[in-house]
């Protein structure tokens, strides 16, 4: 019975404190979890996904490519909170550098040509789909990305020298009836450009093949012949002609998963390819555990938009690649923080493979002051090495009390970020702060959670529907 009230003694402090400052607020403004919660679910649920008759959609289920839901022949082990940060930040410091025109060495490596660094660290993304690829459709688990724009898969006759093991089977191009390579003299190849262009088979005769080649920001790397190819979503909804990576040397585990489906906004993405089709607008909902499943949907709803806020998107001039929001503040506990609006004005790439949301200097210590105030009952770890600096310790603790964290977006859109998946990870605040307020931010898939993000080229704009998943 004593370390029972030991127990609850700081719980009880906390909820007077809270009751002192906020009176009748206080539900509004705290969300009170079970500790229990925080634990990984033991079987996967039922997976979920878009169920709407809208033509212009087709949804495919997503899953966390480490979670239980995931096709058994490509389930890894979970990688450790530290290796995730690890990862996470080479691809922040990659997009950072993509976005800012630093370059990278270019890698030759075999004889093999391929050019400056592109894309980014693969090892960092976390969700996979899987779809169908040629005639008849072969299924192939692949990583989606919005930081990348060409798509591809390893094919035969890629040996075990040439590239890394897959739990599926190879795609053999030889076995559909609709694969096509692109000839290296065609409008397609010289529209690929120096970005993704490795050169061409044979040198540049009448029968020589167009090459594509990308290096990772991790240093993976793959290349291969630059291919057309029939890509099934599901039963009766395909994307005919698409145009992808037949992958025949890789460099890097990929961690066995099949290839990579680029959903950025450049040509060469899926998202750009279908825009005749789908309007150029995608969106997803990533689950909130690894024991759930959420989904990728091509296509905007045509009429119904019920649920969602929107805010204007754009793209950074000469990259094309990512989609670029602005932040116009920040509210904890209902309340805004106290941050001046020129902090976010070089704006917020929302992406699907970076973890944790970096944020402006000054806008992060003004959330990390306002955060650790309110979590003032429970003791702190020290400093995560990779940067997080805001975890807790929950031992002995059944229920945690978490204030909510939203964010204001131009245009007046504000989202109340999923508690505590949207606001944690393993035990800490799941955002951290640039070196200065000089720099672009990055809003990672952790705030992204149990939301639709819907982005809509054709409209310019972001919508952000919660508890879709």
């Amino acid at each position: 019975m004593a370390r029972s009230h030991h127990l609850l003694l700081p719980v009880l402090l906390l909820c007077s404190l809270c009751l002192v400052a906020l009176g009748s607020n206080n539900e509004q403004n705290f969300a009170v979890v079970t500790t229990s919660s925080f634990a990984s679910e033991p079987a996967c649920s039922s997976v979920s996904q878009v169920t709407s008759s809208d033509p212009n959609r087709a949804s495919v289920p997503l899953v966390h490519r480490h979670g239980l839901c995931v096709p058994s022949r490509a389930s890894t082990a979970k990688p450790s909170l530290a290796e995730r940060l690890r990862r996470d930040r080479a691809r922040r410091n990659h997009i950072i550098n993509k976005v800012s025109g630093r370059k990278t060495t270019t890698l030759f490596d075999a004889g093999v040509r391929i050019p400056t660094a592109l894309g980014d660290a693969v090892d960092s993304l976390e969700y996979v789909v899987t779809l169908g690829v040629g005639t008849p459709a072969v299924q192939q688990t692949v990583l989606i990305d919005t930081g990348s724009d060409l798509s591809w898969v390893q094919c035969k006759p890629c040996n075990s020298t040439e590239c890394y093991p897959q739990k599926d089977p190879l795609f053999d191009p030889s076995k559909s009836s609709t694969y096509a390579t692109v000839p290296c003299a065609s409008d397609a190849c010289k529209q690929l450009g120096q970005s993704y262009s490795a050169g061409c088979t044979n040198g540049t005769t009448s029968t020589s093949l167009c090459e594509y080649g990308i290096q990772y920001g991790g240093g993976e790397i793959t290349v291969g012949l630059y291919s057309t190819e029939t890509l099934t979503l599901k039963p009766g909804v395909t994307v005919k002609n698409f145009s992808f990576g037949c992958g025949l040397h890789q460099q890097g585990e990929f961690d066995k998963f099949d290839g990579l489906l680029g959903l950025g906004g450049a040509p060469e993405s899926l998202v750009s390819q279908t825009a005749g089709q789908y309007g150029g607008a995608f969106s997803y909902c990533l689950p909130a555990g690894n024991g759930t499943a959420g989904f990728l949907a091509l296509g905007a709803p045509s009429n119904d938009t019920t649920g969602f806020v929107f805010t204007p998107m754009h793209q950074l001039p000469g990259v094309s690649t990512f989609y670029v929001v602005t932040l116009a503040g920040i509210q904890r506990r209902g309340k805004q923080l106290d941050i001046p609006p020129a902090v976010f004005s070089k704006g917020m790439i929302i992406d699907s493979g970076t973890v944790v949301t970096g944020l402006p200097a000054t806008a992060y210590a003004a959330l990390r002051t306002a955060f650790r105030s309110a979590m003032s009952a429970y003791p702190r770890l020290p400093p995560n090495p990779d940067g997080l600096d805001t975890c807790y310790n929950f031992t002995g603790f059944s229920n945690v009390t978490v204030p909510k964290v939203a964010l204001t977006f131009s245009g007046g859109a504000t989202i109340d970020l999923d508690v505590p998946s949207g606001v944690l990870v393993e035990d800490c605040l799941a955002f951290l702060g640039g070196s200065s307020d000089n720099g672009i931010g990055i809003i990672g898939n952790v705030n992204q959670r149990k939301f639709e993000v819907l982005y809509d080229m054709g409209r310019g704009h972001v919508g952000f529907r919660p508890g879709a998943c």
